[in-house]
């Protein structure tokens, strides 16, 4: 547990929050709060009652999704007729109320969010319905079906139960034909089901990396496993980073979470009781044509394990449900190889991708592990109560609402962020399903953290490298005594670059400071950091004397961020800096914590985690981030800060860093959760379902004891692979052509 620090202030001199519980002040929280609260005693859900005033297509569809039993009444609005079908679907799959396969196939209509919630149900369908059923629909959905998207996502839902749902050379047709993810879908079908995969026409033309790879997966399932890391007994952690890379934070959608799971994976792997860790990261085409290789070591027993995605850039938020069986099938393959097994999957977003690798978890065995934080919960009426929110979006957060519910209800444990009490109190405010049932013991919230700074080679030359372009910016400014504000962060809408630099001209601050922006792709820019470097230009072009005073710098590595940092807090630099956070939320902030453990003055957003640990007055400044103007008044806050108050707000910074958030105690005590979770599936009660067919979380999760249910033929077991060799049966496959 996170402890206060010896300079932690009383409650008394925090900020005191707003009055009120969450539920009695938003009513999207209030309407989960009477629903789960109905699931467990076994009654109707109040109805969720619109003001006259109240409006818009969030309110529609939470009436749909949170009323219990009875639909809601049909009333004109902006909700079609699939966002009611896809709401009563969601509410179903929430209270255990399993679809038939032939209403799973025809919600497939309703689009992506339709196909990703019969996804999820598909094996409960399977379960309870038939295998007979399920393949009388696939049949009928296929034979319906025209476009390339709906027959894929069929023949993923054949392959889950391995059923034939037309004859094998129908199948083999489309293994040859020309739409990618039809061929591929296709091919893992007929493999499932026993059958090899065809030749292909000529037609297709040469395979690219990434479909070499997978057929030689599908071709040589026994071939031989990875090296190993030793003799340490232990648990076998996998964690997942789907979104980035773990070497370039602030390039594309590289940011925070990869520098802490690059850390967080090397401390956990010299834990007492943790044989090893895999941290598994996505590869797409080109990343795979540059480099097949998909298994290494980082350092001493944490290893990288990189998941082919059938895409021509890394994915991003919006593409994680086009790949998610893709993804679902690729873990479970690749993770279900390493020896000794995986014991302990971790996953951190309420996303398909943590979704898919929740269903390879059960496939290979290994106990589940997910990190809920209220996002987007805590924001969901502000950002779409009122009429006019974009629809997009709306259907998009309430997506993730249910993807969180559904990893909630799948999850062996489900940990929270640590909150400024040690707990995560605000968490069951969200998910008031885990305060009851299987959720009384209490949720797990262990502590985040930073590893310790090592300055790295060559300091000193990477120093006056890195500090160079900010001298020469100075000097440009034409400022007396201007200030450094210095923002280090992926381009990227939530982080709000675009709406910093408004800020800092509308305020005036831009007349005193240097504004100094880190982060981005040196190369090609994805659409998010074309939408923020747009937004950016737009603000400096109505203030050419601004354009002088910033200073755009592409991503850093973190070694070279955190010695940029502690030279420009040194006084002996000469420079007067300061670090500004503007995102909309920071669901805990790690390069708030690093700006602060360099010494400096910092301002962060007063929404998500940072208040957790940064105290207004205290240690930093918390400032109100939802708005240009709010904004700008705590850039104005922030320079105005004299420079003897900055020191002691600094120094109690830094050493509330530096006394409770270690990347090291953020190991041990994760230790003690994957430790807990593995010995609790050892006993687990074995021939348990694969997964719950309720989300309501009033029951305990099946457990997957025993036996480990493997994707494709039994090929050979083998001893080798990542950490030790201890339970080495079960499937091994190393691609045949491929470097681990």
């Amino acid at each position: 547990m996170n402890r206060p620090g010896p300079d932690v202030p009383t409650p008394a001199e925090r900020r005191p929050s707003a009055p009120g519980r969450p539920e009695e002040r938003d009513p999207f929280v209030a309407a989960r709060q009477r629903y789960w609260h109905a699931v467990r005693a076994g009654r109707h859900a109040p109805p969720v009652r619109r003001s006259p005033a109240a409006g818009g297509l969030l309110a529609e569809l939470v009436e749909a999704e949170y009323a219990l039993f009875d639909p809601p009444r049909a009333r004109p609005g902006s909700a079609s007729v699939h966002d009611v079908a896809l709401a009563r679907l969601r509410s179903g799959i929430r209270t255990g109320d399993v679809p038939s396969p032939e209403t799973c196939v025809r919600s497939i209509a309703g689009g992506a969010h339709a196909r990703s919630a019969v996804a999820a149900v598909w094996p409960d369908s399977l379960r309870r319905h038939g295998v007979h059923r399920a393949t009388a629909a696939l049949r009928g959905g296929l034979s319906r079906g025209r476009d390339p998207e709906t027959t894929s996502f069929l023949l993923d839902l054949a392959a889950v139960g391995r059923l034939l749902p037309l004859p094998v050379e129908d199948l083999a047709r489309f293994a040859r034909g020309p739409h990618r993810r039809v061929r591929h879908a296709a091919w893992r079908l007929l493999v499932s089901a026993g059958h090899e995969v065809p030749e292909p026409a000529s037609a297709t033309g040469e395979h690219d990396a990434y479909e070499r790879l997978l057929l030689d997966a599908l071709r040589h399932p026994g071939a031989a496993g990875a090296g190993t890391t030793g003799g340490r007994p232990g648990v076998l952690v996998a964690q997942a980073m789907l979104m980035g890379s773990l070497d370039r934070p602030g390039e594309g959608l590289s940011g925070g979470l990869g520098v802490l799971l690059g850390a967080l994976g090397d401390s956990l792997a010299r834990t007492d009781g943790i044989a090893g860790v895999v941290t598994a990261v996505t590869a797409c085409r080109p990343e795979l044509e540059a480099d097949p290789v998909l298994l290494r070591r980082r350092s001493p027993g944490h290893w990288i394990l990189r998941l082919p995605v059938d895409s021509d850039r890394p994915p991003g938020p919006e593409d994680t449900g086009d790949h998610r069986e893709e993804t679902a099938w690729w873990a479970a393959r690749l993770l279900g190889s390493l020896r000794p097994r995986v014991d302990v999957l971790h996953v951190r977003y309420s996303d398909d991708g943590s979704l898919a690798l929740a269903e390879a978890a059960r496939r290979i065995g290994a106990r589940l592990v997910f990190t809920a934080t209220p996002d987007p919960h805590r924001q969901m009426t502000e950002r779409h109560g009122a009429p006019g929110a974009d629809p997009a979006a709306v259907r998009h957060d309430l997506h993730r609402v249910f993807l969180g519910d559904c990893l909630a209800a799948r999850a062996d444990r489900v940990v929270g962020i640590a909150g400024r009490d040690g707990g995560a109190a605000e968490l069951l405010s969200h998910f008031p399903q885990l305060a009851g049932g299987r959720g009384t013991a209490g949720i797990g919230a262990p502590p985040e953290g930073i590893a310790p700074y090592r300055p790295g080679p060559g300091a000193d030359v990477r120093r006056r490298r890195l500090v160079e372009p900010i001298s020469a910016a100075l000097e440009d400014a034409r400022v007396p005594t201007p200030t450094v504000l210095l923002s280090v962060g992926r381009l990227h809408p939530v982080k709000q670059q675009d709406v910093l630099v408004r800020a800092w001209i509308e305020s005036g601050c831009h007349e005193e400071s240097l504004l100094v922006l880190v982060g981005g792709s040196p190369g090609t820019p994805g659409p998010a950091e074309d939408r923020v470097r747009t937004g950016v230009e737009e603000a400096l072009a109505s203030c050419p004397d601004a354009r002088n005073r910033i200073l755009m710098l592409p991503a850093l590595s973190n070694s070279d961020v955190r010695l940029l940092e502690r030279t420009l807090a040194d006084p002996a630099s000469g420079i007067r800096a300061r670090y500004v956070c503007p995102s909309a939320k920071e669901e805990f902030g790690l390069a708030v914590l690093e700006a602060m453990d360099a010494g400096m003055l910092v301002a962060g957003p007063l929404r998500g985690g940072v208040p957790h640990y940064l105290v207004d007055g205290h240690n930093g400044l918390l400032i109100d981030t939802s708005s240009v103007r709010s904004l700008g008044a705590g850039l104005t806050r922030l320079v105005g800060t004299d420079d003897r108050r900055a020191a002691e707000l600094a120094r109690r910074a830094r050493l509330l860093v530096r006394s409770s958030y270690s990347v090291g105690a953020m190991a041990r005590a994760l230790g003690d959760h994957y430790r807990d979770t593995a010995d609790r599936g050892e006993d687990a009660c074995e021939g348990a379902p694969p997964i719950p067919v309720s989300l309501s979380g009033t029951a305990a999760p099946p457990r997957r004891g025993g036996t480990r249910e493997t994707p494709g033929p039994s090929p050979r077991s083998s001893t080798s692979g990542p950490g030790t060799g201890r339970r080495s049966t079960g499937p091994v496959h190393r691609p045949s052509s491929t470097a681990w």
